[in-house]
């Protein structure tokens, strides 16, 4: 049975509150122990996200019908507010305007790289 929309919605909700604050925390320790003009907190989210998000792809049964509530909750709502492809696109935006076109172009395929990689092995973890 699905749960009621309101339900619904109040997962995401608790999801995304928590992801955001987690977002913030985790990428402002990082940014300041890192230094210097590359976004590594962000990286380290989105990568950390990424490896997360197919930890929780395994672990959940095969029909997302029977965990919704939960993929609402973790999926939806924490890794979708936890991990950020506009704050990816923004610092990369601000490197190449400030002449570092080079940076900019490593930082977006090491930013794939990491998340389908952390992907991936969260799902080989999880499934087995």
């Amino acid at each position: 049975m699905t749960e009621p929309w309101w339900a619904q919605l109040a997962c995401v909700m608790l999801g995304g509150a928590l992801g955001g604050a987690l977002r913030h925390g985790v990428a402002s320790w990082i940014a300041r122990r890192a230094g210097g003009p590359m976004p590594w907190g962000t990286l380290a989210v989105n990568a950390s996200g990424a490896f997360a998000a197919g930890l929780l792809l395994g672990w959940l049964p095969g029909d997302p019908g029977q965990a919704r509530a939960l993929w609402l909750a973790l999926g939806v709502g924490l890794l979708g507010s936890y991990t950020t492809v506009s704050a990816l696109s923004l610092q990369t935006l601000m490197l190449a305007q400030a002449g570092r076109g080079r940076q900019a172009a490593g930082y977006v395929l090491l930013s794939l790289a990491a998340g389908i990689a952390a992907a991936g092995c969260g799902y080989a973890l999880a499934a087995g």
